[in-house]
């Protein structure tokens, strides 16, 4: 059986930084940027995408719909 594998990407201009992908991501892997948008907020980001599952738990929480979660995983 292949290892899940997923990306995510986060429109960053959108995030406001509320954090709340952060505490849903059971890997730990999404994080606040150093970056700042043009809003003012630092956006969201993965740190490792290797570790990512694609759970979605980010996307599902995001109240502004700014992540998208695509599933790589390889079919055997």
């Amino acid at each position: 059986m292949a290892k899940k594998k997923g990306r995510v990407t986060f429109k960053e201009e959108r995030c406001k930084g509320c954090e709340l992908c952060v505490e849903a991501c059971p890997q730990k892997i999404v994080k606040l940027s150093d970056k700042i948008n043009s809003k003012g907020y630092h956006p969201a980001t993965v740190d490792d995408m290797d570790k990512c599952i694609a759970c979605a738990m980010c996307a599902r929480m995001c109240p502004d719909l700014v992540i998208e979660v695509f599933d790589e995983t390889e079919k055997e």
